[in-house]
């Protein structure tokens, strides 16, 4: 009799231990099943945030190339503006017509004090004028 209790006793033991393994084994695969579904969406969006990290190197290279381009193309502007000024000494330059914006000079008075033609003078008031 003893021993058939300690039969059903091991019995019963093992019936408990195959349920706990098999409870165990289930929520293991869910949560793998979890983690992958974690790990495809955070490798999109290491590819997601790669791809926005390369354009926006390529768009800061081209801004660096047009930044250089416009570097080159300006460059020579201060001496071209120095040979300007010097050519004539004797004519109101562009740069005192720009001063005299800069003070409230209307366009008439341009064209009078600085022999500016009226397209000239217009130019200089809306490239110079304060407001």
């Amino acid at each position: 009799m003893i021993f058939e209790v300690a039969v059903i006793f091991l019995a019963l033991l093992w019936v408990l231990s195959l349920w706990f393994f098999l409870n165990y084994s289930k929520r293991q695969r869910e949560v793998a099943a979890q983690q992958a579904v974690g790990d495809a969406l955070r490798d999109q969006r290491i590819k997601d945030l790669a791809k926005r990290l390369d354009d926006y190197q390529n768009v800061t290279v081209r801004m660096g190339d047009a930044l250089h381009e416009l570097n080159v193309a300006v460059a020579p502007l201060p001496d071209r503006i120095q040979q300007l000024e010097q050519r004539d000494p004797h004519n109101v330059t562009f740069s005192q017509a720009a001063k005299l914006v800069g003070m409230g000079a209307s366009i008439a008075e341009l064209t009078e004090s600085c022999g500016l033609t009226q397209a000239e003078a217009e130019l200089m008031s809306k490239l110079h004028r304060s407001d």
